[in-house]
């Protein structure tokens, strides 16, 4: 099972941009793409846990109050995991893209039978 998802730096840099476009709402998206089209584990865990920490996200803002000493917590933990997530969709979740090979030019020199090293 070692599917590669090759990506350019456009869609690198897009997918990071929806992500912090969204304030955070949208970073498990991105990791939902790379997790179905590659179906590693460890992918579906990056998924996971971003899901996880938009769903937490949420509810301890629904729940705070207008104002407290979580807030410099909470603005500390939604930019370092932001941070993480564009660095981890930039440089980590896609493949490098393999420059194509080119076939052999026409009227290269045949090769020899097999098992005889020597050549006639």
């Amino acid at each position: 099972m070692d599917k590669r998802l090759e990506a350019g730096w456009f869609q690198r840099i897009a997918w990071s941009v929806l992500a912090w476009a969204s304030l955070g709402l949208l970073v498990w998206v991105p990791f939902l793409y790379v997790a179905i089209r590659r179906g590693r584990g460890s992918d579906w865990g990056a998924f996971a846990s971003f899901a996880l920490f938009d769903g937490v996200m949420v509810t301890w803002i629904a729940v705070m109050p207008d104002e407290g000493p979580d807030d410099a917590i909470l603005g500390l933990v939604f930019i370092t995991v932001m941070l993480a997530a564009a660095l981890m969709l930039l440089f980590a979740m896609f493949d490098r893209r393999t420059p194509p090979v080119a076939p052999a030019p026409y009227g290269a020199a045949p090769q020899g039978p097999y098992g005889y090293p020597y050549g006639r």
